[in-house]
């Protein structure tokens, strides 16, 4: 074996830049490709980070995700923050939501593995903000309720707030309130919805005006329901009215009018048949005369 320092300094200037040339080729051999296409989708304040994937014959690449907000970047030597979730993964994307807590601006980086050979980190192009995230109109479905609308919305999440805007037909001046007042029955009124969240202080476009009619049965029912109270509390009247009508026809009862009893003249007359004597007493009304039963008076 030759030592190197055995050749002309020529031939070992060129050995050296072989051997040099050689180690990079293994050095980009062992790098894997980096993921390309990454990006992040968000709709509505839920963000997923995605790429396209790494593609090596018969093995199974893995990926790892970080992140690093405004404080890592600005105030803690611009660090990144490894997604515990996001590590070794064999998926192409990654739920981030949980740790894009603030409306600020994030980077967020992945790499490939496969054993113990790695790629290049691939990088955000542009810084992402939740505020940009993507707010669908809220799905909802609209019925009558009775005397109300009742408006049922699908859950979001603490986050969300909803707008609801109602108005009757043909009037459309639009009211936005919290509680739908009573709806008059029979009449239809319509309904729109958007979806707020106060976090980024932004809204989604309007739902498409969903319109309902007012219940006409519970008038029916509401009509029928006071006329058999009325029925109920009438029936003992009626019957009580119904049993003075019958007993003055069968049984009338004669009452003088007042002025046959203003004034009085009594009179008393004795008269002796035999043994017994009979007193009557006699009542002088105004010319008329009624007499009660007698009564019999044993002698003394």
């Amino acid at each position: 074996m030759v030592a190197l320092w055995e050749y002309p300094l020529s031939q070992a200037l060129r050995i050296l830049v072989l051997v040099s040339l050689s180690g990079g080729i293994l050095d980009e051999e062992a790098l894997l490709p980096a993921p390309q296409n990454i990006s992040i989708l968000s709709t509505n304040m839920k963000h997923f980070l995605t790429w396209s994937p790494v593609t090596v014959p018969g093995e199974t690449v893995r990926y790892s995700v970080e992140f690093q907000g405004e404080y890592e970047r600005d105030y803690a030597n611009e660090i990144w923050i490894p997604i515990s979730e996001c590590s070794l993964i064999i998926v192409t994307q990654c739920n981030v939501t949980e740790d894009i807590s603030a409306t600020v601006p994030y980077n967020l980086r992945v790499r490939a593995n496969l054993g113990s050979r790695g790629s290049k980190w691939s990088t955000l192009k542009v810084l992402f903000n939740r505020i940009t995230t993507f707010l669908t109109p809220p799905v909802m479905e609209v019925s009558a309720d009775g005397y109300h609308l009742l408006v049922k919305l699908e859950d979001l999440g603490p986050a969300f707030q909803f707008h609801i805007f109602y108005w009757r037909k043909g009037q459309e001046r639009i009211s936005s309130v919290v509680h739908l007042d009573t709806i008059e029955a029979g009449a239809e009124y319509c309904v729109k919805a958007q979806t707020y969240v106060e976090a980024i202080n932004r809204s989604s476009n309007f739902s498409q005006t969903q319109c309902v009619h007012g219940s006409i049965w519970m008038t029916t029912a509401l009509v029928s329901f006071v006329g058999f109270v009325v029925g109920v509390l009438a029936l003992p009247f009626l019957a009580w009215k119904m049993s003075q009508i019958f007993q003055y026809s069968c049984c009338p009862v004669v009452v003088l009018p007042d002025t046959l009893v203003i004034s009085f003249v009594m009179q008393r007359a004795t008269a002796v048949e035999g043994p017994m004597q009979q007193k009557q007493t006699v009542l002088r009304i105004q010319g008329s005369m009624k007499v009660f039963r007698s009564q019999t008076v044993l002698p003394a």
